[in-house]
């Protein structure tokens, strides 16, 4: 378990409306394959239109894992979906459909290809009261901080890294152990290096950005709207990741009578398009092994995955 699982997979990742669902389906249907949710949103059965999950006859023609299967009240992790990643796996584990991974939420693929950290939540006051001295003071005073806290980390990082300056002192201050010793103790990646081939679908931003204002206004014609009025009635914690997937504040927000329809339609459609742009950057410098096509170019490299499955097989 440790190694990773002996298997063959397929990893598809992109931003939202690039078109990776229609790439992993065709696949599936092509190679025999399963194809296995990887985005953070599509799990909630609550939210199929306005999170674009796959539709029913579209999951009838192959079959599809992890959608829609955590209800809107949970609080959904990383670790929670991997442990559901790797019941996915046990399937086609022995000689089984070919299974595909597909969806844009990074940190998803992240623990996919390289295992999870062990460390605990942060309490909201420690990361405050963290990021307040940050500022305050200033990167080099928190670095000098570590130093004197968790020597060891502080001489792995950069002077200058901010981010993760902080993080390594919200860690030791928590949890009173350093952040190395919880990568330690992290669980390992369910899919070795060599054992998957990964895409990142790369639209040009103006066709993506038309893609995903199209999406989004068909979307509201299928019933969107609807969809997150049912939600809203829940009355749940507007904290939860569900009740903040993309579109949904704002439109419960108009159904308050606090917005427009089409005002609440412009944010959706803007934090979208800012929501994209972070993929982009997030898989470039945090997931350097997906290579980047054009949907354009995604057929040839689809032959080229489904020519590299069979002959390893």
């Amino acid at each position: 378990m440790s190694e990773g699982y002996p298997i063959k997979a397929v990893l598809i990742a992109g931003p939202t409306a690039s078109g990776k669902s229609a790439l992993a389906l065709e696949l599936a249907l092509n190679a025999g394959g399963i194809v296995i949710n990887a985005d953070s949103m599509q799990v909630y059965r609550d939210l199929r239109i306005i999170t674009a999950r796959p539709m029913p006859d579209e999951e009838a023609r192959v079959p599809h894992r992890l959608y829609g299967h955590v209800d809107a009240a949970v609080n959904f992790s990383a670790g929670a979906w991997m442990a559901d990643a790797a019941k996915a796996l046990e399937e086609v584990k022995a000689g089984g459909p070919l299974p595909i991974f597909v969806g844009g939420t990074g940190l998803y693929f992240k623990t996919l290809t390289a295992g999870l950290s062990a460390v605990p939540p942060i309490p909201a006051e420690v990361r405050e009261a963290v990021r307040a001295r940050l500022e305050r003071n200033g990167v080099e005073a928190l670095h000098a901080e570590l130093a004197r806290r968790d020597p060891g980390a502080a001489e792995r990082l950069n002077l200058r890294d901010r981010t993760r300056i902080a993080r390594a002192l919200e860690v030791i201050e928590a949890t009173g152990r350093s952040l190395l010793d919880w990568h330690h103790e992290g669980q390992p990646p369910l899919l070795r290096k060599e054992s998957f081939r990964a895409v990142f679908l790369a639209p040009e931003r103006d066709e993506l950005y038309a893609r995903i204002d199209a999406r989004f206004d068909a979307m509201l014609g299928a019933g969107a709207l609807d969809e997150v009025e049912r939600l809203a009635a829940r009355g749940l914690d507007p904290l939860l990741p569900a009740m903040k997937a993309h579109g949904v504040p704002a439109l419960i927000r108009h159904l308050r009578g606090e917005l427009s329809l089409e005002e609440a339609a412009a944010i959706g459609r803007a934090d979208t398009r800012h929501y994209a742009k972070r993929q982009f950057t997030w898989f470039r410098h945090q997931l350097p092994e997906f290579e980047w096509v054009k949907p354009g170019e995604a057929g040839g490299w689809l032959a080229a995955a489904m020519s590299a499955e069979q002959h390893s097989s």
